[in-house]
């Protein structure tokens, strides 16, 4: 892990490198599936930038999350859309940051009751460390040292540009 740069790397540039990451799987007909809201922008820029005709999938995690008790629902919750068949399909699940890996098991949990897909590759800009369970980013472009009380967020600008910024917790 390498420790934060200032200034923080160009989130749209990382967009591109992740693609060129993916490229070499396009023959596998990939199908992107990604996390709101971070994962969501990320998985469009990567649809424009690999020229994929077919539409991402979205999916929320709220209800799936294993600490959904203890945090309740979030305010802004969006309806999961499939629009293809998941039965058979390579999928790439894209996130913006991958932390402890809960998003991303709740993610899969979601995406298996719409079929069993051939396989899931995880996707990310940004890996942080601090995995409370097993999970591994198949395609990352930053590994990056944090601080337990930073967060780091992707945001999106009027223009549609991609960004990230620095949030103490």
């Amino acid at each position: 892990m390498s420790p934060l740069p200032n200034p923080l790397p160009d989130a749209e540039v990382q967009c591109r490198q992740l693609a060129d990451l993916i490229r070499p799987q396009l023959s596998r007909r990939p199908a992107l599936v990604g996390i709101y809201s971070g994962g969501a922008w990320i998985a469009e820029r990567l649809k424009e930038l690999l020229g994929l005709p077919e539409d991402i999938g979205l999916i929320d995690v709220s209800f799936y999350r294993d600490d959904f008790a203890e945090k309740g629902l979030h305010p802004q919750v969006k309806p999961t859309v499939i629009p293809f068949d998941v039965e058979g399909r390579h999928i790439i699940l894209v996130d913006d940051v991958l932390y402890t890996g809960r998003t991303t098991r709740a993610a899969i949990n979601e995406l298996f009751d719409y079929g069993r897909p051939a396989a899931v590759d995880l996707a990310v800009l940004a890996d942080r460390g601090g995995r409370e369970l097993p999970v591994a980013p198949t395609y990352c472009v930053w590994d990056v040292a944090l601080q337990d009380a930073e967060n780091l967020v992707l945001g999106k600008a009027d223009a549609g540009q991609l960004a990230w910024r620095l949030e103490n917790a």
